[in-house]
């Protein structure tokens, strides 16, 4: 059987400051996101293409996104594999080519999950799970580029946890 999920977020441009898109220069890149019951995200796009810094670009959500998805189903995959796992924490890395027509794309995406497991005999198992983790990803299966992680597992309680 298959299930169909469906997800809403209303975006909002805040960044018309009083004469519109006139001008290539005249206008803010700054938006709104909104999704029911949460709280805003506020956003720009980069700095390189007039964004502010101060302010979540598009890209930063995606890597977020893939990073979260894959903590998401990693963390499950864990708990039903007898894997006990005490922390995680993941940074993630991304690469966007801008190509001469001003368009562009992802062209790598690395996720660097910190792992603390609760014992050493679950290191192995713990290690393999990232990769079936990345195999079943919503957000990752919805890319056309292939996500790569280089996962650190560690034992908790010891020098290194």
């Amino acid at each position: 059987m298959r299930t169909v999920h469906e997800y809403t977020t209303n975006l909002i441009w805040t960044g018309n400051n009083g004469k519109g898109t006139t001008a290539y220069n005249g206008y803010d890149r700054s938006f709104e996101v909104n999704m029911k019951y949460k709280e805003s995200i506020y956003g720009s796009s980069d700095p390189a293409f007039m964004g502010d810094r101060t302010k979540t670009n598009p890209e930063e959500l995606l890597l977020a996104s893939v990073s979260s998805c894959h903590m998401l189903w990693y963390l499950h995959l864990c708990a039903v594999n007898d894997v006990i796992v005490t922390k995680y924490e993941a940074s993630a890395d991304g690469a966007m080519t801008e190509y001469s027509n001003g368009s562009g794309s992802f062209t790598s995406i690395q996720l660097n999950p910190v792992v603390l497991v609760a014992n050493e005999g679950m290191i192995g198992k713990a290690l393999a799970l990232h990769a079936e983790a990345n195999r079943v990803c919503f957000v990752a299966n919805s890319l056309k580029i292939k996500v790569n992680h280089n996962a650190v597992i560690r034992i908790e309680g010891t020098r290194d946890g």
